[in-house]
């Protein structure tokens, strides 16, 4: 079933209706590693997850959460560098990418998510990412900083190119201003192209 009221997790359905076995995909914000599992368990041992983030205590949580779940076998690289240096990293094109933005959590709050760097980040995924493959961007307007980001992503995404790009936005409706929001990228290709078909 899905969790419908968890932006992250939301995030997660997204990803994995499209990811499947051998694929390659991004973290562009490595956290705790909850997103970093779920893409490595979706892309399976033939798979690949580049996975960034600035912080060593995030690359260490990471490490700690892929080898109790088993996933420490090669198939994820973790990257100490900030996101919008991936395309000096990946030249593969991708099927999935995830952004969580914000901070660390049960880090310091203080190291958040930048505006500039998040918005080159995106741009550079956008140009890795393959016809029906998607990209999740979990928004967080909660904490200083937050919400000029999120607004700042989707001014980005609203002015990108309609055929090449269908983007839907999930806000929850009885929820503050303040709650997480998720934003669903999916390059036009074969994925989109056969759901409309049926």
């Amino acid at each position: 079933m899905i969790n419908w009221y968890s932006a992250a997790k939301l995030g997660h359905y997204f990803l994995n209706e499209v990811i499947k076995p051998g694929d390659i995909t991004l973290d562009g914000t490595m956290g705790n590693g909850h997103d970093t599992a779920m893409l490595a368990r979706a892309v399976g041992p033939e798979g690949k997850v580049y996975a960034f983030d600035i912080q060593e205590r995030a690359l260490d949580n990471t490490r700690l959460r892929l080898a109790a779940e088993e996933l420490m076998d090669g198939r994820v690289r973790l990257i100490q560098d900030g996101h919008q240096n991936i395309s000096q990293y990946i030249t593969d094109s991708v099927k999935g990418a995830i952004f969580n933005l914000g901070y660390l959590p049960g880090g310091d709050h203080s190291i958040i998510t930048l505006e500039e760097n998040t918005l080159a980040a995106i741009k550079q995924a956008l140009k890795l990412l393959l016809p029906g493959g998607r990209m999740v961007i979990v928004v967080y307007p909660g904490h200083p900083g937050g919400a000029q980001e999120r607004q700042a992503v989707e001014k980005l995404l609203e002015n990108s190119d309609s055929r090449e790009y269908k983007i839907i936005k999930v806000n929850f409706h009885n929820r503050p201003p303040s709650a997480p929001g998720v934003l669903l990228i999916e390059k036009a290709g074969d994925s989109f192209e056969g759901s409309a078909s049926r």
